[in-house]
């Protein structure tokens, strides 16, 4: 019989009685919060953990659980990965692909979220080109290195409703800069690659999930103050109490990774292949944009998702 997971499960839930020995994975974003905690309950259960961070130095003091979960302190090693620098990102992957040893699971876990306006190092707005640029060219990049019956799994969030892509203006140029709506739009363009990259690789039995892992406190939200992460909370429960959901209540890390897990290595793969998954389920689709839970139509449109592989293919300068 198929356990059934909801929102308040765990990571370790998830995972009782599954051996991951002989899987390989990759975790992006493994200097803190819900990098880590998936990094550690693979590598409890037996799994190669790769993980990549921009400061490495950070990420190994955060990581001292990790390996000491893994069998020997063996199995975990940490890849130094700037995601707003795709020199930083080319390197990282060439590095990957170089070392020839393939993945099981890649999980695109790092991020930020409601910055202040910015560009990376080539130039692109902060969020959009950190959460999805990023991620986009170093995935595919080794995608050589993903075999048969992997996964990719990328970190979205229910801010996705905030604002589909624009790809008129990615940047921000002509459009007057808001943190949310930025932040809205690199998740949902997560979403949207996980659809595509799926449609592009299930032939060779490889699938992309996007997942939402639920709100958590961790350092995602650095760039709130206490009353403006209140004053979001207090708006997203007004939000929901109108359109008939229960309040918003933060989930624990082990929580907050858990549906990642599920998605990665517990879900069949025909269930969340090109899905956007939350709570441990594949998300319905809900319209209505002032509902938190559920996936917004735009997200999952395949036209969007092809032409914005077509528009990070145009901005990255590279074709896959």
């Amino acid at each position: 019989m198929t356990k059934t997971f909801g929102a308040t499960s765990t990571t370790d839930e998830v995972l009782e009685g599954v051996s991951l020995t002989g899987k390989r994975v990759l975790v992006t974003g493994v200097s803190a919060g819900l990098g880590v905690e998936t990094a550690r309950a693979l590598v409890a259960h037996g799994a190669e953990v790769v993980g990549a961070a921009r400061d490495l130095n950070k990420a190994k003091a955060a990581t001292a659980g990790v390996r000491a979960a893994a069998a020997n302190g063996r199995g975990f090693t940490l890849v130094e990965l700037d995601l707003a620098s795709l020199d930083s990102v080319r390197v990282c992957a060439d590095a990957l692909v170089d070392d020839g040893k393939p993945f099981d699971l890649v999980v695109a876990n790092a991020g930020v979220m409601a910055c202040p306006f910015g560009k990376t190092a080539d130039g692109f707005e902060t969020q959009f080109g950190t959460n999805h640029l990023g991620h986009f060219v170093l995935v595919n990049r080794i995608a050589p290195l993903m075999k048969p019956g992997s996964r990719l799994v990328n970190l979205s969030s229910a801010g996705h409703r905030y604002s589909d892509v624009d790809l008129d203006d990615p940047n921000f140029e002509r459009t007057p800069y808001d943190p949310w709506v930025a932040y809205g739009r690199s998740k949902t363009a997560n979403i949207l690659f996980a659809v595509e990259f799926d449609r592009r690789h299930r032939g060779e039995r490889i699938r992309a999930a996007a997942v939402h892992p639920g709100g958590i406190q961790t350092e995602l939200s650095r760039h709130l103050t206490p009353e403006a992460a209140q004053a979001l909370i207090d708006r997203i429960n007004a939000a929901t109490r109108a359109a008939g959901e229960p309040p918003f209540r933060f989930k624990t890390i082990p929580q907050g990774a858990a549906t990642a897990v599920w998605a990665g290595v517990v879900a069949a793969a025909d269930e969340v292949g090109g899905r956007y998954c939350e709570d441990c389920h594949v998300a319905e689709i809900e319209p209505n944009p002032a509902k938190r839970a559920g996936v917004k139509p735009y997200a999952l449109n395949p036209e969007t998702a092809k032409a914005l592989w077509a528009k990070s293919e145009e901005m990255a300068g590279e074709r896959f």
